[in-house]
């Protein structure tokens, strides 16, 4: 593919414009064409998943001794209730008794519009904008007679609203709600599963469609624009497409630095996207024009094997630290490290990931969680050499009875970096 003037002006209107208008889109076109929206059997998550959800997180309220617990907006009212909202300093909080429909409690003039993504059984309860909306939320609860009973707040929750709480119903004993959300959101199911593994499909169909376009001259914002226009093509929502090129590939998270593609240096892409709300991660290390040299096949190779090492680690029953020891060991005994230092492997081995990108909990040493089937990670054990260049391979897997399975297959080879 010849890099011409007329497409670098389409790169650069990628770039400024995060969600591609329909025009650019349409400009993007004759090398879209050939992509066509793959999630058209993605199934929602349904009311008898959502009624599941809530029967879990009851049983596991009681087994705790929580009485209720609250959520602010985000993935888990999501997960529990269907309702997407943002927040603000207007208070918008669910509340899921130990028994009984659930409560969402918002501000009077927004009431229809959060009922448009209510999704279960629920009461709805409004404070007006004179009112105090810890107020309604502690009145809920001394409705159901829980006022005197243990109430959980999920890790998400503000000050403001926890302390506020506390101060409406004076005598609460708050607790952490991580044993009820963590125990229903850690663990998949088979339908939740299905969605991670539709949007890591968008993500790899993506990445293929990418690879022979990356030409001499790109920048990182121009190719990560354009994984976009592909994964939307796709059907997914993208999330991220991280292009970190050359010494920037050293920094994990990227630079400031503006670098852009020259043969014989790396590319290091991280890039995801949701389908309905689940999400996919998937890093890839290359070499886009020119040969690898020596140096940057070696690392390569000895991440595949790092993550190879870290499947094999995670057996079910085990630590979650375990895995990242284990990946740790291998690059010490080749001279990196030790532990999180650099030349190394400077991050955690893995992370949860499922609704969110980042979910609890991480493959990273000390993790004392045991894996059990239906968790899912990132497994991404990169190498990182400042100054030089560094490599990350990421492809996610989920935990089943039998041991770890791959929501993507690892590539082969740098030469053949989309397997």
């Amino acid at each position: 593919m010849t890099f011409t003037p007329s497409r670098r002006s389409l790169l650069a209107a990628c770039a400024a414009v995060p969600l591609a208008s329909a025009a650019v889109l349409r400009a993007a076109e004759p090398d879209l064409s050939a992509l066509a929206d793959i999630t058209g059997n993605a199934v929602p998550i349904g009311a008898a998943e959502r009624a599941g959800r809530l029967a879990r997180a009851q049983a596991l309220m009681k087994a705790a001794g929580i009485g209720a617990i609250v959520i602010e907006p985000g993935s888990s009212l999501i997960y529990f209730t269907g309702v997407r909202w943002g927040r603000s300093e207007r208070l918008t909080a669910g509340i899921i008794p130990v028994e009984g429909e659930p409560c969402i409690v918002t501000p009077f003039f927004e009431e229809p519009s959060v009922r448009e993504s209510l999704a279960v059984p629920a009461e709805v309860r409004v404070w007006q904008e004179d009112e105090n909306p810890l107020a309604v939320v502690a009145g809920f609860l001394r409705d159901r007679k829980l006022d005197q009973r243990a109430v959980g707040i999920e890790e998400t929750v503000r000050f403001f609203a926890s302390d506020g709480l506390a101060r409406a119903l004076g005598h609460a004993r708050l607790v952490s709600a991580d044993p009820v959300v963590r125990g229903c959101r850690m663990i998949k199911t088979p339908a939740e599963i299905a969605l991670m593994q539709c949007a890591t499909d968008v993500t790899i169909a993506a990445y293929r469609w990418l690879h022979p376009r990356v030409e001499p001259g790109m920048t990182g914002t121009e190719i990560g624009a354009l994984m976009n226009a592909a994964t939307r093509k796709l059907g997914g929502s993208p999330e991220f497409a991280l292009a970190l090129i050359g010494p920037a590939a050293a920094l994990p998270h990227g630079s400031r630095e503006v670098h852009s593609v020259t043969p014989g240096e790396i590319l290091l892409m991280d890039c995801g996207c949701t389908v309905q709300g689940y999400q996919s991660d998937v890093s890839r290390t290359w070499v886009p024009r020119g040969s690898a040299s020596r140096a940057q096949r070696d690392v390569w190779t000895l991440v595949a094997r790092g993550q190879q090492v870290a499947l094999a680690a995670a057996r079910t029953g085990a630590p979650a630290g375990s895995v990242d020891d284990a990946v740790r060991a291998l690059y010490e005994r080749a001279g990196y490290g030790p532990g999180y230092r650099l030349p190394g492997l400077s991050h955690r081995t893995g992370h949860g990931i499922g609704m969110d990108g980042h979910e609890p909990v991480n493959l990273v040493h000390g993790e004392a969680t045991r894996l059990a089937a239906g968790m899912c990670f990132s497994n991404e054990p990169g190498l990182y050499l400042p100054g030089r260049f560094g490599v990350r391979l990421e492809d996610c897997f989920h935990m089943t009875a039998a041991g770890p399975r791959w929501f993507s297959t690892p590539p082969r080879s740098i030469d053949e970096p989309m397997g």
